[in-house]
């Protein structure tokens, strides 16, 4: 117990693994939170266009939205950056910044695949919290003559956002797992950092097991904060 005690202490504090493991969770974090917000931003006014059915741009969100959900997330990440690096270096080369944008481009690119995916899967979510909504709440406010921009931002849209909450949680639970997808593009999160230090340290089995325990740790709180929102906007509902 004590030599493991000894191995655990020199791999985390002398060598400076812990530090780095923290590091590369907070920008798992942070990839994660501006991409579900971004996603989350575009998939609501997307999931409200397509739920009044709008001819046209209904069609187009929902096959925005199929074609996401239905390929690999480790795909979207390689058809943005593979697709778009070269321009984007002939661009920095002639503004003289290539070497700042490279740097960057990673974590950049990283937010926008995150943000694409979670918001294809946001989008019928807020689409579904939307159908839930009984039609008896909207034609009720139509009896009160009530503008339809009160009904939809007072009424329709607070009551679907508690409908769609369970949802929007398990859309953030997939995205900040699916944050490990990004150290394809050489951006240093949690996983890759496990990674290098496993190679480094030959120990893969010990920095995979702290990169998941890390993991854990993530969903669980964000776990424990959504269930609180769940519980406020349950209240008067028949939720506790």
């Amino acid at each position: 117990m004590v030599p493991m005690l000894n191995d655990f202490w020199v791999l985390m504090v002398e060598r400076g693994w812990a530090l780095a493991l923290l590091q590369g969770s907070v920008v798992t974090v942070a990839i994660g939170l501006l991409g579900m917000s971004l996603g989350f931003i575009a998939a609501t006014p997307l999931a409200v266009l397509r739920w009044q059915k709008i001819a046209g741009v209904s069609q187009f969100v929902d096959a925005y939205s199929i074609a996401i959900r239905g390929v690999p997330g480790l795909l979207v990440i390689y058809l943005l950056f593979f697709g778009s690096i070269d321009w984007i270096r002939s661009i920095t080369t002639v503004f003289g910044f290539k070497d700042s944008a490279e740097n960057a481009y990673p974590f950049i690119i990283g937010v926008l695949a995150i943000a694409a995916i979670s918001c294809a899967y946001s989008i019928e979510v807020i689409r579904g919290a939307l159908d839930a909504v009984p039609r008896g709440v909207i034609e009720a406010s139509k009896s009160l003559a009530l503008p339809g921009k009160v009904t939809f931002f007072k009424i329709v849209m607070p009551l679907a956002l508690r409908l769609a909450l369970g949802g929007i949680n398990n859309v953030w639970q997939m995205t900040i797992k699916d944050t490990s997808l990004i150290s394809v593009v050489g951006l240093q999160e949690l996983m890759r950092t496990a990674a290098i230090a496993a190679g480094i340290t030959r120990s893969p089995l010990f920095f995979y097991c702290i990169a998941a325990a890390m993991f854990f740790c993530m969903t669980a709180v964000s776990q424990s904060l959504f269930s609180a929102a769940e519980r406020s906007l349950n209240r008067g509902f028949g939720g506790r």
